[in-house]
């Protein structure tokens, strides 16, 4: 990978902040950055390679990093989260049963055998394309809580059950993965706040500030990383790596210099560089080769929304529900797995992107219905209208793609 390329995708991704800086229009920066690696990628023209391994390994570390922010910016420790915690397990739950049904249908009627597969896309949301529009629209309120702890609560689970639904032969090892990786956040939660209460933490934060080492970024980027090997050697996804230990240090209370820190490496280089990689990554022509396919992606699309619009049962308003429909990460996952694997019918992999692609529509436009709605509560000029409205050496932490 050369600079010049580098320097196309930084490009391209400024049309993020372009669309998303006009706030009548009520656009996520997310949105953009995906429409700049579709123009250069394998969709577009051609510029870039996604599969060029440091394009790839760049993504992967911006699709970690992004993840971590999510999973730190689930708001654990927010008493309000138990009053909400058991309408959201219930929400996801019937999203579930109603995923499985729609599953059965659609791998019966193309004749593909994925009942396992499409039930755990139709039922996935993604914290990493949900919580970033939640963020850019300056959402708020009990019902914007509730859907953020319903999100990540399915994020959670159809990342731990992707590996074993697409590849069962090797679900065993796919099992240990994830097991691991628990093991592992949960060690870490108990250090780290058997640190935090002996002071240590406080202790080290102040030393990092006074001689200005970032020692709180360098230690948590050392187990992101050692988390994604383990994850990466089990064939388990980065996304139950960088949302486990996100959610390690979101419950024990993330230090404002190091959300300023994640702000400035996941918000101004990793992230965007991640969306535009899994632009340029989708291949819409193959869907041309294999219409069938597209019939495919369009009824995973719908299915996911009419799923997730079940939560209203729950209490959800209904264009939150639609929001909660959006899936990224679990999708793209699930094409390159099974691709890699052998598993998926040609086309198959672009019809999981293209039902992604309309639930990420479906995102964007409910988030906006929604955002102008409620938009009367809000005082004007408040922090959150856009991703990067908000100083990050202000008191407010800075919102992020999560």
């Amino acid at each position: 990978m050369s600079f010049a390329t580098l320097a196309l995708v930084v490009a391209v991704g400024l049309l993020g902040p372009l669309l998303a800086g006009r706030a009548t229009w009520n656009i996520s920066v997310v949105i953009g950055e995906l429409a700049g690696g579709l123009l250069i990628g394998a969709s577009g023209f051609h510029l870039v390679d996604s599969s060029e391994p440091t394009f790839a390994l760049l993504a992967s570390i911006g699709f970690g990093l992004t993840m971590f922010v999510v999973g730190s910016r689930v708001p654990v420790r927010d008493p309000l989260v138990r009053g909400v915690l058991g309408r959201s397990v219930i929400g996801a739950v019937v999203v579930g049963v109603i995923a499985a049904g729609c599953a059965i249908a659609l791998a019966a009627i193309f004749h593909t055998g994925h009942v396992a597969l499409y039930g755990v896309i139709i039922a996935s949301s993604s914290a990493a394309l949900v919580l970033p529009v939640v963020s850019s629209l300056g959402m708020k309120g009990p019902a914007i809580l509730r859907l953020t702890v319903q999100v990540a609560i399915a994020d959670a689970a159809c990342i731990i059950a992707l590996p074993l639904a697409i590849d069962p032969a090797h679900a065993g090892r796919a099992a240990l993965g994830v097991g691991v990786i628990a093991a592992c956040a949960i060690v870490l939660y108990l250090v780290l706040r058997f640190l935090d209460r002996r002071g240590h933490r406080r202790r080290l934060h102040d030393f990092s500030q006074r001689r200005r080492f970032a020692l709180e970024l360098r230690i948590n980027t050392l187990l992101l990383f050692s988390l994604a090997a383990i994850a990466e050697f089990t064939h388990v996804s980065i996304l139950l790596a960088g949302f486990a230990l996100g959610l390690v240090v979101g419950a024990i209370g993330e230090p404002r210099r190091l959300t300023r820190q994640l702000f400035g490496i996941t918000e101004g280089f990793f992230g965007p560089l991640f969306f535009v990689w899994l632009g340029a990554s989708i291949n819409l022509a193959d869907l041309g080769r294999h219409p069938s396919m597209i019939l495919l992606g369009v009824a995973l699309g719908a299915a996911g929304i009419v799923a997730h619009l079940a939560a209203r049962a729950t209490g959800l308003p209904w264009l939150l529900s639609v929001m909660s429909a959006g899936q990224l990460g679990v999708p793209i996952a699930a094409a390159a797995l099974g691709l890699q694997l052998k598993l998926l019918a040609p086309g198959e992999g672009a019809a999981l992107l293209l039902g992604a692609l309309i639930t990420v529509a479906a995102t964007s436009i409910s988030g906006s219905v929604y955002s102008r709605r409620t938009a009367a509560t809000y005082s004007p000029g408040s922090p959150g209208s856009h991703p990067r409205a908000t100083d990050p050496a202000s008191d407010e932490s800075p919102p992020s793609r999560g």
